[in-house]
């Protein structure tokens, strides 16, 4: 795929690591909502899944997660956003988190577009699959009866045994087998399902951001993405506003937080935890520095103090490294 008009000619598309806020709501929009390239939604579209595939494109976008994290969540997983907040956190499991378990964050904005996902799209699937016996003929299939503040799940399997793990220690192949029966009958507990109504595979979704950079790429838009891609965004977002949040707490200057820095540390271990790496230099290193001459330091320590999207477009410019979609007009 040409990005030609977006970074340097020598630098190839999948050198690209990162999407400006924008970049990546016009591919949503265009690749995964059926919108066209005027941003306006296209009356030919026929997705079915659309809200389904927006919502999880933005909680890759807003938390971080592996797509493996994202992709096997159990709806009673999600936060609890009894209480406003701008951000909430929830917890991965072991068994599903690349190293081990661990806390995330996600915004208000991604949590609510999951919650529009799970009384639409995802209620008309599980009636669709309920009406069609889906769920009564599966041969494996656990029914929760509990599950505890400690995280321990205990049910009943398919020969009628009562059962009793840790979520923290349930696999992917685990997780899609859990039913929860209510009121109306029976429901996965699998947070993302397909039009079935069965619990999707989270290896599928590389194949569903690939249909969507092919309708970018067709429509003319010269924006792509993976779920690497989003998880990669979200922790260059992360260092450059906990920066400048760090900067408006203590009310330092440039020079003032370099000084502070050298004293006591910097947001880098904060950002190595929110991607749950093992090590705050697997952060640097791979994930965060940006090559090809230009060092993010010295744009974080730029006296005009840019806000997030002028110096993210800044970094699209200089390193064809961030994807932004110059001259595009997008809501």
């Amino acid at each position: 795929m040409q990005v030609a008009e977006l970074a340097p000619s020598d630098v190839r598309s999948s050198d690209v690591k990162w999407l400006t806020p924008r970049a990546f709501r016009l591919w949503r929009d265009a690749g995964l909502r059926g919108y066209g390239a005027d941003g306006r939604p296209d009356a030919s579209w026929r997705g079915r899944n659309d809200g389904r595939d927006a919502a999880f494109a933005d909680v890759l976008f807003a938390s971080g997660l592996r797509r493996r994290e994202a992709g096997t969540l159990l709806t009673v997983e999600l936060p609890d956003t009894t209480q406003a907040r701008r951000y909430y956190s929830g917890r991965i499991g072991a068994a599903v988190a690349k190293h081990s378990g661990r806390y995330f964050y996600i915004s208000a904005a991604a949590l609510q577009a999951v919650e529009l996902y799970r009384v639409t799209t995802r209620a008309a699937a599980v009636r669709r699959a309920r009406t069609q016996g889906r769920y009564d003929a599966l041969e494996v299939r656990w029914v929760v009866r509990g599950i505890t503040r400690r995280g321990e799940v205990s049910w009943v399997d398919e020969r009628g045994e009562r059962v009793t793990a840790s979520l923290n220690g349930l696999t992917d192949r685990d997780r899609v087998n859990l039913f929860i029966r209510g009121e109306d009958g029976l429901e996965p507990l699998a947070l993302w399902l397909t039009e079935t109504g069965m619990p999707m595979r989270y290896r599928g979704w590389s194949k569903v951001f690939e249909r969507a950079s092919d309708r970018c790429r067709e429509l003319g838009l010269e924006v792509f993405a993976t779920p690497h891609m989003l998880r990669h965004s979200m922790a260059l977002r992360s260092l450059v506003s906990l920066h400048h949040a760090l900067d408006r707490r203590l009310g330092l200057t440039p020079a003032e937080r370099r000084h502070y820095e050298a004293l006591y540390g910097n947001v880098w271990p904060m950002v190595k935890d929110l991607l749950g790496h093992r090590s705050e230099e697997t952060t640097r290193s791979i994930y965060l520095e940006p090559v090809r001459g230009l060092q993010l330091e010295s744009l974080l320590n730029d006296e005009e103090h840019p806000d997030n999207t002028e110096l993210l477009a800044r970094l699209a410019e200089r390193t064809g490294l961030v994807l932004d979609t110059p001259g595009q007009v997008v809501a």
